[in-house]
């Protein structure tokens, strides 16, 4: 079976960043490990590095660390650019390019979901690949 493709949402990032133990940890224990294949676009990682030092009382790494964390994600993830796209149905502007990731990824990458917390992307769900990190990891936990 082909390895299964997400694009993680930021906060499940941020999530798993900050809580190892938490399901977005744990979904991002089977990144490194190598049985999930992430997607990410610029807009996801630039999001993170904004993000991060707001729970440095969580993960305690410093703006350097922060910098070379997301290097790296970058370097693990297949980064992609967002398809244009405008969803009437999101209220925040700054989720359309999650959502537009996830496009993109299901048309060049073979992605299978995105993976998010987010209620208004996952009100979505019934249109498009869109899992909570519970549901995903109740599909798919025994990778």
């Amino acid at each position: 079976m082909a390895t299964l493709r997400v694009v993680l949402d930021t906060n499940v990032l941020l999530s798993g960043i900050a809580y190892p133990g938490s399901l977005p940890g744990k979904i991002l224990a089977a990144w490194r490990h190598g049985s999930v294949d992430v997607v990410l676009s610029i807009y996801i990682l630039e999001e993170l590095r904004r993000v991060l030092p707001r729970l440095e009382h969580r993960h305690g790494l410093t703006a350097t660390e922060i910098d070379d964390l997301v290097d790296v994600l970058s370097i693990q993830a297949e980064v992609i650019e967002p398809l244009p796209s405008l969803e009437p149905d999101l209220r925040y502007g700054n989720d359309q390019p999650v959502l537009a990731t996830l496009l993109a990824a299901l048309n060049t990458s073979g992605a299978h979901y995105l993976v998010t917390g987010d209620k208004d992307l996952l009100a979505l769900a019934d249109r498009y690949a869109i899992v909570t990190p519970a549901a995903f990891w109740s599909a798919h936990g025994g990778l």
